[in-house]
């Protein structure tokens, strides 16, 4: 005889302001870690939205005055990682499951296990979608979804966005990030890094085809049926309620506040054998990490996106092993470089470092009496 196959719940909460769709993250998942609700698939969307990662500093992150004026919602996630921007042009999905399911508490297993699922439904589009470590979907080395996920208990959101029509100007503009990256080349060169499914298939795919596929995907990967439901259980409609009385406020959004002074904004310039080579750094000076850093300049590098695996290499890493950092991404990582050398990356972000050092000390030598 053969089992009968389980039944996972697959739900389309729709477009909805910031404040609500990480209010649904919270209830959803407190109330899968409680058994109230079965393992779910959902979809949702957003309003224009930049959202940091739950530890960060909206501050540091954002630039404020921009969202402001363009009517983008700030918001703070349940989960960390790093700021983003969210609007209509993208589709999101979301799996609450169990270790149990996935059969691992692996976070790098759960996301290539989940991801060459969403993968395989993105191919039945008609698009050359596949996996890429850590945790991004490609079409031809350009990303077309990113993804994440975060446990509660026995319990796992894992997460991803799915880029339809996706204007990555405007995600540049909401972050703060060096003026030089918001030059035409420099978005063209980050355009170029990103595929959305309008341009690959020549017109925007109908929402509903989108949800098919990647919930067939999912249904075949996992071995079950899903079963379409209007609306959240009366369980998790309280735990919304409650969740989004305390995240719809400012000091849920502003939670942490750091002052821009302990993530400064560096830059320096390295002229190499092969190129001129500038960097911007944003730092963490109290945990003394790079936050990220920007390169640019007049260099050739094949594969282009190896400048932002390298930027993603050094997200978070600490300023005092640089070298080290540099030299671990580049022992691994097949690229042609014409005349420029791992140590110019190093050399470029050391330069950097010691302009903030003199400019500390200039300022120290003036304060003196």
């Amino acid at each position: 005889m053969i089992p009968a196959r389980a039944t996972w719940r697959l739900i389309d909460t729709g477009l909805r302001p910031a404040a609500e769709n990480i209010a649904i993250n919270r209830a959803m998942l407190e109330a899968h870690q409680q058994g109230q609700i079965p393992h779910t698939l959902r979809f949702l969307r957003f309003m224009p939205s930049a959202l940091v990662g739950f530890h960060q500093s909206v501050e540091q992150e954002l630039r404020v005055d921009y969202c402001a004026a363009h009517g983008i919602a700030i918001q703070r996630r349940i989960t960390g990682g790093g700021a983003i921007y969210f609007d209509e042009t993208q589709i999101g999905w979301e799996l609450y499951l169990d270790r149990k399911t996935l059969g691992t508490a692996d976070m790098q297993e759960i996301s290539r296990r989940i991801c060459e699922l969403a993968a395989a439904g993105i191919r039945r589009l008609g698009v050359e979608a596949y996996f890429r470590p850590r945790n991004d979907i490609e079409v031809h080395g350009r990303k077309i979804s990113g993804t994440g996920g975060a446990f509660e208990g026995d319990s796992i959101m894992y997460q991803g966005t799915l880029l339809i029509d996706f204007d990555i100007e405007k995600m540049l503009r909401v972050l703060r990030i060096p003026a030089e990256k918001l030059s035409d080349k420099a978005i063209a060169s980050a355009r170029e890094r990103v595929a959305n499914l309008k341009d690959l298939l020549g017109a925007v795919p109908e929402r509903e085809t989108v949800i098919t596929t990647l919930t067939q995907s999912f249904a075949e990967g996992f071995g079950v049926d899903f079963e379409r439901v209007n609306d959240m259980n009366a369980a998790e409609q309280e735990k919304f309620q409650r969740a989004l009385a305390e995240i719809d406020r400012p000091d849920w959004v502003y939670l942490i506040e750091r002052p821009l002074s302990d993530a400064p904004l560096i830059e320096g310039v390295h002229k190499a054998e092969g190129g001129l080579l500038r960097v911007a750094l944003t730092l963490d000076l109290p945990k003394g990490r790079i936050k990220q850093a920007w390169f640019t300049g007049d260099f050739f590098v094949n594969p282009k996106r190896m400048i932002a695996d390298l930027e993603a290499a050094l997200r978070d890493s600490p300023l005092d092993h640089v070298r080290r950092t540099v030299d671990t991404f580049f022992r691994d990582y097949p690229v042609e470089m014409l005349r420029l050398r791992p140590a110019d990356f190093v050399q470029a972000i050391e330069n950097a470092a010691a302009s903030m050092a003199d400019n500390d000390l200039s300022v120290a030598a003036s304060e003196r009496p």
